[in-house]
């Protein structure tokens, strides 16, 4: 994955062999403490969706890498002991690829599986990068009417459309809302969740749900 600061990505993933990802109730909210400790010291979400066997998330990046702290190590000294932390630095792609190696323990862990639960290689679109989008989510969903005299304000839109009608494209819910386990709840007013910056989010696209 390519990012630049600044802009808006799409980024994704899915089961292995389109295998599950997310099996119960605890296996999503597991998932969405992991977003919150890996995603949102690098961006800002602006809309996010987990279905059975795959991930939405629509970011905007603040930084690519930061510092992070790596421990502590203990110095003894004849009088004293004195403590040095250790700083290192941490791409956003070293970051996912934690995270989704962390979850695959721990989800492996607790249903007696083995081996990868997701893809090789997550996947990252730029939906407003001024040297070109490749949206190709939308043409393999069907939507073509793009305005591409205006992609800065049209693809981050259909991005966020795309994303929160997930569920009700694969007939798991009616209406966007219903899902439990997508940014659709926080926008509508139905509650209150720490993931998503709402009001960041109202000035890329237009909430209609």
């Amino acid at each position: 994955m390519y990012f630049q600061k600044g802009y808006i990505y799409h980024i994704y993933n899915q089961g292995n062999n389109h295998r599950k990802v997310f099996l119960d109730r605890e296996n999503y909210l597991f998932f969405l403490t992991k977003i919150n400790n890996y995603v949102l010291p690098f961006a800002d979400i602006l809309a996010w969706c987990l279905m059975p066997n795959h991930f939405h998330l629509m970011v905007l990046v603040n930084e690519v890498e930061i510092e992070i702290n790596d421990g502590d190590i203990k110095t003894k000294r004849i009088e004293t002991i004195q403590t040095k932390t250790l700083m290192k630095s941490r791409s956003l792609n070293d970051s996912f690829a934690i995270m989704l190696r962390s979850y695959t323990r721990a989800f492996n862990n607790m249903h007696g599986f083995t081996g990868k639960l997701f893809r090789e290689g997550t996947k990252c679109e730029c939906v407003n990068c001024p040297d070109g989008v490749a949206p190709t989510f939308f043409v393999n969903q069907g939507v073509t009417l793009i305005n591409t005299k205006n992609s800065e304000l049209q693809y981050p839109q259909v991005c966020f459309n795309y994303i929160h009608q997930n569920p009700v494209g694969a007939r798991l819910v009616k209406q966007p809302i219903d899902w439990e386990f997508s940014s659709a709840r926080d926008f509508a007013g139905l509650r209150k969740g720490k993931l998503v910056n709402i009001s960041l989010a109202k000035q890329y696209v237009e909430v209609d749900l």
